[in-house]
C-alpha cells in the first residue's frame, strides 16, 4: 500500500506539480468546495490527519490567497475556512490534471478490476473509520 501511496503522489506530482498543490491540499480544496466551507477540526477528521498537519496545510493555502480562515461564527475559538475565488479558479484549472493522475495510477487494472479495488479499499477504510491518527510509526 505504501508503494502504491508513493506511486500515485509521484504522478499526482508530475501533472499537478505546476500548481504548487500537495494531495492533501488538494484533498482540502476539494472538501471546502463540496461542503461550502467547514471548520479546521471537521477538515482534519475528513482527510484523517491531525489537526496540526492540517492547520499546517491550511496556513499555507490562505499564504497563497487560496482559502480564507477565520473565527467561526459558532465557536470563536474554532477556525472557520472557506476557499476563496482564487482557490476556487485554481481547482477547475487542475482538476483535470488530478484526475489523470487518478485514472494513471488505475491504468494497469481493468475497468472491473478498478472498480474492484475501489470497493475494498472503500470497506478497508470503513472498518478503520475510528483511526485518526497518523500512524505509530510501524511498518
Amino acid at each position: 500500500m505504501r508503494r502504491l501511496h508513493q506511486i500515485h503522489v509521484s504522478l499526482f506530482s508530475e501533472l499537478c506539480g505546476a500548481f504548487r498543490v500537495t494531495p492533501l491540499q488538494y484533498s482540502l480544496l476539494s472538501l471546502l468546495r463540496a461542503r461550502d466551507g467547514a471548520d479546521q477540526t471537521t477538515l482534519a477528521l475528513a482527510v484523517a490527519l491531525d489537526r496540526t498537519t492540517t492547520t499546517g496545510a491550511l496556513k499555507r493555502l490562505q499564504a497563497r490567497g487560496l482559502v480564507e480562515r477565520s473565527p467561526s461564527p459558532a465557536d470563536r475559538r474554532a477556525q472557520h475556512c472557506r476557499l476563496t475565488p482564487e482557490g476556487c479558479a485554481l481547482l477547475l484549472r487542475m482538476e483535470g490534471a488530478a484526475r489523470q493522475a487518478h485514472a494513471l495510477t488505475l491504468a494497469p487494472l481493468s475497468p472491473a478490476e478498478q472498480a474492484t479495488l475501489i470497493h475494498l479499499m472503500k470497506k478497508v477504510t470503513a472498518a478503520h473509520g475510528q483511526r485518526r491518527d497518523a500512524g505509530d510509526g510501524m511498518v
